[in-house]
């Protein structure tokens, strides 16, 4: 039975090593997935199971699990970059500018509170209470990020001290952020009714969002006016798909040379917050039962997904879909998001196209567009090597800073710009960063567990002593207010001085501690849109922040 015995206790073990990974990363996730009133560790409960395993002796080398923890927290973060990228600077726009000015303010003030709580109530130990702050704003790659800043600055122990505090504060981080959210509702005296039928009426949440309707031209000083006049008129894009004329009753596709006649029926799509205007120049909102209309020949609307490569980065306008096939583009449909499709909306591989017009011709746009779902289930390998590459050599570059230590972004901040900047901009390069939800998932998953397990399994052989002999409670309660004190702060900021919605504040308070167990709460709780608009708002910034503070304490408290 010595195999046996190899299996389980030779570190230098190839066979060793896999099995611990696999059996804590299993276990882990499966005992995450429990609900204790109705919440959930998720798949941090890896690192406890990787606490316990190591606790009792299994662990692997110091180098196997060093370049296991951050090869894990590369992958996690460069896969965080590229589903942020596309949205990360859009998200300042209009309500977005309020929005991220709360979860600014959340985030410094984390640190503030932490950093009063570590040299009031902790002694100075800056590495245990920065563990802390990431455990209770529950943001491990903030943990990453901050440990691996240790490790330049050469503040790094065989304790792994900043694992075993973000241990401790982890599970009431997780309460603390929805108890918290739940008491801004009685602090504030939130009328839910009002905070939904207000939310109901806010124009600007999806300003964005295509709205499909009926015109019937009433305004006489359009006869004669051409479809391209009405554009330049209005100064306000919206897409004319189809006509029917008042004489004949014959439905036809409009280009900007056809001429309007008093009494002629339009189907039109535009952004929801240009329907008032445009229905008022043009005419009264009717009904239309299209499909029995008397049509030359049969047409359809279809989406069509982009595939090919060539077409990425090109704008709608560019592509001349009216005057090349004769159909219209109405709306374009992003990881799930349907857009207006304006003229100069960039198209991007991923992208669904909904086409309007005569059958043959929307095969031919879909002939042109690729419209192949084998193109994208390929992962596009290069572009996240490449990203890579680029994330770790700028993490390497040292920034000259007045420090003992010189400042470096290093292998979690490096990785997550280029890949915020290859998300946004990579289609203006040509490369193709599109990668399905799925897969994007799976990378991510597979990286932060990766990565959980190798922080578990090293810290495992000190986590009892702290916790029993040494300041583990401390952290604990230190890490519930770090929580707590400034939810309950910014919240009442994001009420009284922004005005902001209370069901999307939730969703803002879930995106600014990058909490999913909190954001299912939320969505849960509002039966509605608010949390996810909140959420997916802030998430990329704070998530940026939140990799990047981790490591700005570490070098300039301790560089």
């Amino acid at each position: 039975m010595d195999w046996i015995n190899t299996l389980l206790s030779d570190s230098a073990s190839v066979a060793h090593v896999v099995f611990l990974y696999s059996f804590v990363i299993a276990s882990g996730v499966l005992l995450g997935k429990i609900k204790v009133f109705g919440v959930s560790l998720g798949v941090t409960f890896v690192l406890f199971m990787g606490i316990l395993v190591g606790h009792f002796g299994m662990t692997a080398s110091e180098n196997i699990l060093d370049f296991i923890r951050d090869f894990g927290l590369i992958l996690f973060v460069y896969c965080i970059g590229l589903q942020v990228g596309p949205s990360f600077f859009s998200s300042f726009k209009k309500d977005g500018i309020s929005m991220n000015i709360v979860a600014t303010l959340l985030v410094v003030l984390n640190v503030v509170v932490a950093l009063i709580l570590c040299y009031t109530a902790g002694g100075g130990d800056v590495r245990m209470f920065v563990g802390m702050l990431f455990g209770a704003t529950t943001n491990t790659p903030g943990l990453g990020a901050a440990t691996e800043a240790l490790h330049l600055v050469g503040k790094a122990n065989t304790g792994e001290p900043i694992s075993l505090a973000y241990a401790c504060a982890y599970p009431l981080g997780v309460v603390g952020i929805i108890l918290s959210t739940i008491a801004l509702r009685y602090i504030c005296r939130v009328d839910l009714k009002q905070e939904e039928e207000d939310l109901d009426s806010d124009a600007d949440i999806q300003h964005a969002k295509p709205f499909i309707y009926h015109l019937e031209v009433h305004n006489e000083s359009l006869v004669g006016k051409t479809l391209g006049q009405v554009r330049a008129f209005l100064n306000r894009p919206f897409v004319c798909s189809r006509i029917c004329r008042k004489a004949d009753g014959e439905v036809s596709i409009p280009d900007n040379t056809t001429v309007l006649q008093l009494g002629d029926q339009l189907f039109i799509t535009s952004s929801e917050e240009d329907v008032d205007a445009i229905t008022a120049f043009i005419g009264i909102r009717v009904e239309v039962d299209w499909e029995h209309q008397k049509q030359e020949q049969p047409m359809i609307s279809r989406r069509i997904i982009v595939t090919k490569s060539e077409i990425n980065g090109k704008r709608v306008a560019d592509m001349h879909f009216r005057s090349l096939y004769g159909v219209s583009v109405t709306r374009v449909n992003r990881a799930g998001v349907d857009l207006f499709a304006r003229p100069n909306l960039v198209l991007q591989v991923g992208d669904r196209v909904t086409v309007v017009g005569y059958a043959d011709a929307v095969g031919r746009v879909a002939d042109h567009l690729g419209n192949s779902m084998a193109r994208l289930n390929h992962p596009n390998i290069v572009t996240i090597f490449v990203g890579i590459l680029l994330g770790v050599l700028l993490g390497s570059v040292p920034f000259p800073s007045g420090m003992a230590t010189p400042l470096k972004l290093g292998i979690a901040g490096g990785p997550l710009i280029v890949a915020i900047l290859i998300g946004a901009f990579g289609y203006k390069l040509k490369l193709v960063t599109y990668t399905t939800a799925s897969a994007n998932l799976m990378v991510r998953e597979i990286g932060i567990t990766l990565f959980l397990a190798s922080v578990g399994i090293k810290a495992g052989p000190e986590f009892l002593n702290t916790v029993v002999h040494g300041n583990g409670l401390t952290y604990v309660w230190c890490g519930f207010l770090v929580t707590v004190v400034p939810i309950l702060i910014a919240g009442i900021v994001a009420r009284y001085v922004f005005k902001i919605n209370y069901f999307t504040l939730m969703g803002l308070i879930a995106g600014a501690n990058t909490d999913p167990p909190a954001l299912a709460f939320s969505n849960a709780s509002a039966g509605n849109g608010g949390p996810s608009v909140g959420y997916s708002t802030v998430y990329p910034l704070s998530m940026f922040l939140r990799i990047l503070t981790g490591q700005m304490i570490v070098l300039i408290l301790l560089g």
